[in-house]
């Protein structure tokens, strides 16, 4: 299948104005700012709010109701602070659903013929109501999107009026007021409140129309591009709110980066009276720069007045960029007919201690990050983005998957959506549609994300529930704009182990498969076959992947990422690990070319009130970023290797100081082919840098103190990273807790290490991986030396290659047998050398049962810098639940 679009443009800002024409009271803060256009008039009301969670709704809407004891605040605001570093819950995290109520005194313009004045907000979570000077204006179903009401008819003008919002984020259930309102579920949390600004708005009656679903009132295309000339379409909706019918000029020019204006039109327009119309207006654009996403993400504005004779009536301008796009499905992507592979990340829209309330500063810093790590491409998470953070796209280059927040379920009973939901469902389509139309770096429509989920995992088998959404909203997104491709983002088609899976792919032009390989289920390599399966299973459609990776914790760390089972859904999640799985995932993703995209899951850790996982509460830890967005963890030094044309080289593990062993190996991720490690002054070497991994195996280090620095010579420039590391003395010898990720220490100080220095079988956890307060069945390990130590083993034909100084060494390999069913026929030999040391070992038996530690200590002697142990399985695997190895 190919998909061929020409449509370009961004949003440039609808409100420019001029002269401030109200104040607030002194009591409710500082005076509004304004701002001016030929035309239209914008006051910014965003100071001096007054905010109160719940309570008592009575009379709060009145405009004589004594808000004075209520918090003072600013926009954007909301009351929720969710996720926080940190493994137990404190006081400053605020995840309450409710009402948030909003007052806030202004002064209204004094009436003049022929105006009318229109509130603007840009979005409020989740449900919103509105009133003004005691008067019900209207509601606002939806988080995310901008709306407006007229309120010409309900202001005093020339004095004091009162605006109340109820900003209401409950939780979706039977009978609430989301009951039918998307999103219904999901992994992030829907932060309550007026989270983005808020103006007032003073425009002529007869206009570019400010009452089109939020959007700007002009939509431009480019239905034709070539090297000489771009047809550039502009599609104004106007609207007559006067009672006299006018005949006006529609004029409309382009207008270049330099602001030379390089095209222009003009036609008369005949507006009825009380009535909305639409006029279309096609320019040739002579010798167009094009829009070309990072290399040059040209932009031209587009400048359309309504005039009366030489006065002009209201004025819009948007800027727009000129490009063509396409999805193959065997060769990927095309900008302006250039195979572009697209890498990039999701988003998501909040930040650690501020939620959802983010300033211009915050957009801007976000986009700086994706820019320097080398994305080309963003897919907004699960929701319309700020119209900030979609211009700084578009003024980035970068290529974006645009989504309406159909996610995670379609139905709160596992029923067949209501109407009511369908309804909510396209109004947001619309709403999102229409206000980001104008953008070039758009150039997917998502209709929802893993809307099956829910009912998969439960074993529901309804096909119709989340089908007859999607088809309803893929229809809507071509009516609205048959440019663009649609897309939706999978979960569960061929789920692994379970049941009830509706095939959702093929409903839109491409489809994003969410695929955890490593982490969920699975190994990383496995995320190959499966897409080249979908790949053959459908030839003709262009096949994303939409989300992969790991979580990530800065403060918890492994020798050794398949040293044993990651707990996904609770702690620890080793920074190596997270890592590990990128590194694997990447391995398999990058040669295959015909991909449509790539998205990781996610750039920034995230606010989930789902997730008490790795080292945080209430965050989503798979950021390349954390959520503060003070530490770039190690794997963002990995994209930044394969993406980025800047020169890169970072030892990873750097935040693992105190380790738990003196020799290890030493990797770095870098963008040039050989790069030289120094270990306290004294050269270590050369690594080839193959994939853009540098490793030096088997790095010994000194007692205490370690400086480790990495030089490398990319094309002339020299690049050096260093660290700071602190470890054990190797003459003492080593501990490892086998079949562990972080290992542990013990109540009387002994240190054992995680699972390491392995070959071969697998780590394996005792009891289940459990999430933080889950209470399940645990077995329980009789006998000295803790559950600490016995919690996890090693199974399999396996061997350990210790590094060790050469010498005589006294070995203690602790067993316990973990499954009563092959307690009296596991069987194995271990050997040092050539040398037995263990014959036809059987734990339980020497242990008397199942579940009974046992250890068994020999003498042994490392050469060549190692000491290698065998376990040879001869009946069963052979297993081992740790290793302790000691001077003589």
């Amino acid at each position: 299948m190919r998909l061929r679009s020409v449509l370009s443009a961004t949003g440039f800002g609808l409100l420019v104005a001029f002269g401030m024409f109200g104040t607030s009271k002194p009591l409710q803060g500082a005076a509004p700012s304004s701002s001016t256009d030929a035309g239209r008039t914008s006051v910014d009301l965003a100071k001096g709010w007054r905010f109160r969670f719940g309570g008592d709704a009575a009379s709060v809407t009145s405009a004589a109701y004594d808000d004075r004891a209520w918090e003072v605040v600013d926009l954007p605001h909301t009351w929720n602070r969710i996720g926080e570093y940190g493994t137990t819950r404190s006081s400053a995290i605020n995840d309450s659903h409710g009402i948030g109520w909003y007052r806030l005194h202004f002064k209204a313009p004094a009436r003049v013929a022929g105006r009318r004045q229109f509130l603007e907000f840009n979005a409020v979570g989740n449900v919103a109501h509105v009133w003004v000077n005691g008067a019900a204006l209207g509601m606002h179903a939806g988080a995310f999107s901008r709306f407006r009401f007229d309120v010409t008819d309900r202001l005093n003008p020339g004095s004091d009026n009162v605006v109340v919002v109820d900003a209401d984020n409950s939780k979706p259930e039977v009978g609430a007021t989301t009951e039918n309102v998307i999103p219904l579920g999901g992994d992030f949390f829907v932060h309550g409140g007026i989270y983005r600004g808020v103006k007032l708005i003073d425009a002529a009656e007869t206009q570019i129309d400010l009452l089109d679903h939020g959007g700007p009132g002009v939509y431009v295309s480019t239905p034709s591009v070539a090297a000489d000339r771009a047809d550039v379409s502009v599609l104004v909706r106007l609207r007559n709110l006067g009672m006299r019918d006018r005949g006006l000029t529609l004029a409309t020019r382009i207008v270049d980066a330099g602001g030379n204006a390089v095209a222009a039109d003009s036609t008369r327009v005949a507006l009825a009276r009380a009535a909305a119309s639409t006029a279309t207006r096609t320019i040739a654009l002579p010798s167009p720069h094009l829009w070309r996403g990072r290399k040059d993400p040209y932009l031209y504005s587009v400048v359309v007045e309504l005039r009366d004779g030489g006065k002009v009536v209201d004025r819009v301008t948007q800027a727009f960029g000129v490009r063509t796009f396409r999805f193959d499905a065997n060769a990927g992507f095309f900008l302006n007919d250039e195979p572009t592979p697209l890498h990039g990340a999701s988003r998501h829209q909040d930040r650690l201690g501020k939620g959802w309330a983010l300033t211009a500063a915050d957009h801007a810093e976000d986009m700086a990050l994706m820019a320097e790590m080398g994305v080309n491409t963003i897919r907004h998470a699960h929701y319309q983005h700020a119209q900030e953070w979609v211009d700084a796209a578009d003024r980035a280059g970068m290529i974006v998957w645009a989504e309406v927040p159909f996610v995670h379920e379609s139905s709160l009973t596992n029923d067949v959506p209501s109407a009511a939901l369908i309804d909510n469902a396209r109004s947001q389509l619309i709403e999102l549609i229409r206000q980001e139309y104008n953008h070039p770096s758009i150039v997917i429509w998502s209709i929802g994300n893993e809307v099956d989920i829910r009912p998969t995992q439960l074993g529901i088998d309804k096909p119709a529930q989340s089908l007859v959404v999607l088809q309803s909203l893929n229809a809507l997104a071509k009516q609205e704009d048959p440019s663009r491709a649609t897309a939706y983002a999978d979960c569960c088609e061929d789920a692994q182990a379970i049941k009830g899976s509706q095939v959702l792919s093929n409903v839109a032009d491409v489809t994003g498969y969410n695929r955890y390989f490593g982490w969920y289920y699975g190994e990383p390599a496995q995320l190959g076959p499966t897409l080249d399966k979908f790949h053959v299973r459908y030839p003709k459609m262009p096949v994303a992947v939409s989300e992969y990776g790991a979580g990530g914790a800065t403060t918890q760390h492994t020798d050794n990422p398949q040293g044993g089972p990651v707990n996904v859904f609770g702690r620890p999640h080793p920074e190596e690990y997270e890592s590990w799985v990128h590194e694997e995932s990447w391995k398999v993703l990058e040669p295959r070319r015909w991909l449509a995209a790539v998205w990781i899951w996610n750039m920034f850790d995230f606010s989930s009130d789902l997730r008490e996982e790795g080292d945080a509460t209430y965050l989503n830890d798979k950021g390349m970023v954390t959520a503060d967005r003070g530490i770039r963890k190690d794997v963002f030094y990995f994209y930044k290797a394969q993406w980025s044309a800047e020169p890169v080289l970072h030892i990873t593990g750097r935040r693992y100081v105190d380790r738990a062993y003196a020799v290890f190996d030493v990797r770095a991720y870098s963008n040039a082919e050989r790069a030289t490690l120094f270990v306290n002054g004294e050269s270590r070497g050369e690594a080839a840098c193959p994939g853009r991994i540098c490793v030096w195996r088997e790095v010994a280090l000194r007692s205490g103190r370690n400086e480790v620095r990495a030089t490398a010579d990319l094309g002339g420039t020299s690049v050096s990273d260093a660290v700071e590391w602190h470890a054990p003395d190797a003459a003492r010898g080593v501990r490892i807790e086998v079949g562990t990720l972080t290992g542990t220490t013990l109540a009387d100080g002994t240190r054992f290490g995680s699972d390491n220095f392995f070959v071969g079988g697998g780590g394996k956890s005792l009891n289940p991986l459990t999430k933080p307060g889950e209470e399940k069945a645990q077995k329980v390990v009789s006998a000295g030396g803790g559950p600490a130590v016995y919690g996890a083993y090693r199974e399999g034909a396996f061997r350990y290659e210790i590094p060790l100084p050469d010498g005589r060494w006294q070995v203690t390999l602790h067993f316990v047998e973990p499954d009563a069913a092959q307690a009296a026929t596991r069987t194995f030999d271990v050997s040092v050398g050539d040398k037995t040391v263990l014959s036809r070992f059987n734990p339980a038996a020497a242990a008397c049962g199942a579940l009974k530690a046992v250890e068994r200590r020999f003498t042994a002697t490392s050469q060549h810098g190692h000491l290698v142990l065998d376990f040879r399985p001869i009946a069963g695997p052979a297993i081992v639940s740790a290793i302790v190895v000691v001077p003589e």
